[in-house]
């Protein structure tokens, strides 16, 4: 039996689905260490509200009106939305004030921001590829935000000459994460879904070269704090 492009792409989306979820679901041994030590200690609340904007922002994107055929692209992004805040609950309950006062003021601005892009969504435009294109657009560019926020862990890397600081196996995720998407829009042309992951296949194919040109630089110490996490978001 021949599979055609369709069924192709279904079957690149769940796998895209699952390797997506590996990337949502790697800071949980950080939020498990806050939860056990009753302490945020010097991690930061402000990757995972970046992150709920960004499943926010796809969420919307492949909602049938704007863009059918993508559920995929909405279950993956509900259960990212989920999970970060569950992350961002940790910051509520054993954060500092300036915490809980930083979470919900963006956490507002977020719900204004997507708001109005909703309302000029529907109310100024009346079909599937104006929204998809209109939306589309912001998804890009917070997906590239987003992708970016490697840069400094590989800048750091290069200036030590240690990996230690990029875990391998998140530097991976990302570039099949990428990857996997990045065929899932080519197969049914998704030019939005493609530039997003299109660069975040390249973020990650860049950490494994740089992992394996540092790997046998890298001090063979155990380090005494957690390696800095990297938080990529899909689409």
């Amino acid at each position: 039996m021949v599979m055609n492009a369709g069924q192709i792409r279904t079957i690149v989306g769940i796998i895209g689905n699952v390797i997506s979820f590996g990337l949502f679901i790697s800071p949980a041994p950080t939020i498990m260490r806050i939860f056990k030590n009753k302490s945020v200690e010097e991690f930061s609340p402000d990757p995972y509200i970046a992150c709920i904007m960004n499943c926010l922002l796809w969420i919307f994107y492949g909602l049938p009106f704007n863009h059918p055929d993508s559920t995929l692209v909405v279950t993956i992004n509900s259960i990212g939305l989920a999970l970060e805040i569950i992350y961002l609950s940790s910051f509520l309950i054993y954060g500092k004030n300036t915490h809980r006062k930083k979470i919900f003021l963006w956490l507002a601005a977020e719900l204004v921001v997507l708001g109005v892009i909703a309302g000029v969504d529907l109310g100024h435009f009346h079909t599937h590829e104006s929204r998809s294109t209109f939306v589309g657009i912001f998804c890009v560019v917070f997906g590239v935000i987003m992708y970016a926020s490697p840069l400094t862990i590989m800048w750091k890397v290069i200036e030590t000459k240690s990996v230690e600081y990029m875990p391998f196996y998140l530097s991976l995720a990302a570039f099949l994460n990428g990857s996997c998407w990045t065929t899932y829009a080519l197969l049914q042309f998704d030019l939005y879904i493609l530039i997003a992951n299109g660069l975040g296949g390249i973020s990650g194919f860049c950490q494994l070269i740089l992992y394996a040109c540092f790997y046998k630089t890298t001090p063979k110490k155990k380090s005494k704090t957690p390696p800095s996490e990297v938080q990529l978001q899909n689409v």
